[in-house]
């Protein structure tokens, strides 16, 4: 691979000719040795490339857990408001990175982007049932026999059925847990408006079998290690 097509591919902040100015500068090494040609071909994965001392490492996919905050929306451009791609750090950024999956506007948690599409796919498949967990704050107390309710299948506005969803209770009767299988159109929201109810606040806190980090800002990402991925797809 060209060496310029590499370190552009692996930090999205770069253009192949911001490269080639590196190179100029004597600021790209390969191999500890100052790159003299942007086009040079190296091996992504054996050569050791840095960037003013900085390793850049081969990475086919990225994975960055997001703590997504209010008012930030799940899209890859948006003319008005804030999108998810807006709060990632420079050193995380490469082209073809997206939402997989949305949050409502005004919910917070669990936001996973990528450039994964396979993996997105599976997640996101109807089949697949990849559960999602989400803490819930409600208007009103939260009524015990709703756990039995939820599990059972909701009907909600516009006679859709939801599929058997996980109530947890806590000592707080305004709080809870909630486990969906599925992710229709607003639905926590929709599901304790069916109640009588009404959510005034919404976090995803888990993806699959894994937790969102509890010391992650609101705002602020990490990437996931790649041993940590296939726990995005535990039922």
């Amino acid at each position: 691979m060209r060496l310029d097509r590499f370190i552009a591919s692996q930090r999205g902040e770069l253009s192949r000719n911001d490269v080639k100015e590196l190179c100029r500068k004597g600021q790209v090494t390969v191999n500890g040795v100052q790159a003299k040609r942007s086009d040079m071909q190296v091996s992504e994965l054996n050569d050791e490339i840095a960037v003013k001392g900085v390793p850049v490492a081969y990475r086919k996919f990225v994975y960055i857990m997001l703590n997504k905050p209010r008012g930030v929306v799940c899209a890859t451009r948006d003319g008005l408001s804030q999108t998810v791609l807006e709060l990632i750090p420079p050193e995380l950024r490469r082209r073809g990175l997206f939402p997989a999956g949305r949050l409502d506007k005004d919910t917070e948690g669990f936001v996973l982007i990528t450039d994964d599409g396979e993996l997105a796919h599976k997640m996101l498949s109807p089949k697949s049932h990849v559960p999602k967990t989400y803490f819930v704050r409600t208007e009103y107390a939260i009524a015990p026999e709703l756990v039995n309710a939820f599990a059972e299948g909701l009907t909600i506005d516009g006679g859709e059925t939801c599929l058997p969803a996980e109530l947890r209770l806590s000592d707080n009767e305004f709080e809870c847990t909630l486990v969906l299988h599925e992710g229709k159109f607003h639905q926590v929201k929709r599901m304790f408006e069916a109640c009588g109810n009404r959510v005034v606040c919404l976090k995803r806190t888990r993806l699959g079998g894994l937790d969102l980090d509890p010391e992650l800002p609101l705002g602020a990402c990490l990437e996931i290690m790649h041993k940590d991925v296939e726990k995005l797809l535990a039922r």
